[in-house]
């Protein structure tokens, strides 16, 4: 049974099914990023906000009267004058345009968000504007998140990978632990590669070597790992 709801499509299913085997559920993909709304008229000089703009600066409706000194009172300070400038900017010469700025909630609370705003036109003649407010915390927070997971192991793999090539090379040119990445760093800024690159040259080059490599002397095994990379 299907229809509409503020004029979304409406599906009707039965809750109490279960999901299908493999089945993405909505918390493994869907951020929620609180979205508020502002209507400023010229005319009247008074601004409305939504509830959830309310919400997103710590307040309820009645609590305050909305006003440009509020809103960018909440910005950092760092940032209120290029705010400003954006708001100025769309009152005098329209939109649409965006802005990314941080903003402290009641509670001290801090909030990355994404202003978005134009103007209201009466036929062709601006009366006023019109702004969307976006909170994009949780969805960064989530990222910075991710992002530093995958930091973190690829770091690991580069530190497995740079051990493996200074085992190598100690065992191959009679080099001790410090020596060995002397050796690799010394190379690396000599042609300009990261450490891990020439460590996993190193590593290859050594796969490669035949046992007659292995009786030749110490330094020239050195430059044969080397002469690959």
């Amino acid at each position: 049974m299907s229809g509409t709801s503020n004029g979304f499509p409406m599906t009707t299913t039965n809750e109490s099914a279960a999901p299908s085997a493999g089945a993405v559920t909505g918390i493994e993909y869907f951020l929620d990023c609180p979205t508020g709304t502002v209507e400023y008229f010229f005319a009247d000089n008074v601004f409305h906000w939504s509830d959830e703009l309310y919400r997103i600066h710590g307040y309820g409706r009645g609590d305050v009267v909305p006003t440009l000194d509020l809103g960018l009172s909440h910005i950092e300070p760092e940032e209120r004058d290029a705010v400003h400038a954006f708001w100025t900017k769309v009152t005098t010469s329209g939109g649409p345009s965006s802005v990314y700025s941080s903003l402290r909630d009641l509670n001290g609370r801090k909030r990355k968000i994404l202003i978005s705003a134009d103007l209201i036109l009466d036929g062709t003649e601006p009366v006023g504007v019109w702004a969307l407010v976006v909170d994009l915390t949780q969805s960064i927070h989530a990222d910075t998140h991710r992002i530093a997971n995958e930091a973190v192991a690829a770091s690991a793999l580069s530190r497995a990978v740079i051990e493996q090539a200074k085992g190598i090379l100690m065992g191959r040119a009679g080099l001790n632990a410090t020596e060995a990445f002397d050796r690799i760093s010394s190379y690396s800024q000599r042609t300009n590669r990261k450490v891990v690159v020439i460590s996993q040259g190193i590593i290859d080059r050594a796969l490669q070597l035949t046992h007659q490599d292995r009786h030749q002397p110490l330094d020239q095994a050195l430059i044969d790992l080397f002469r690959a990379l």
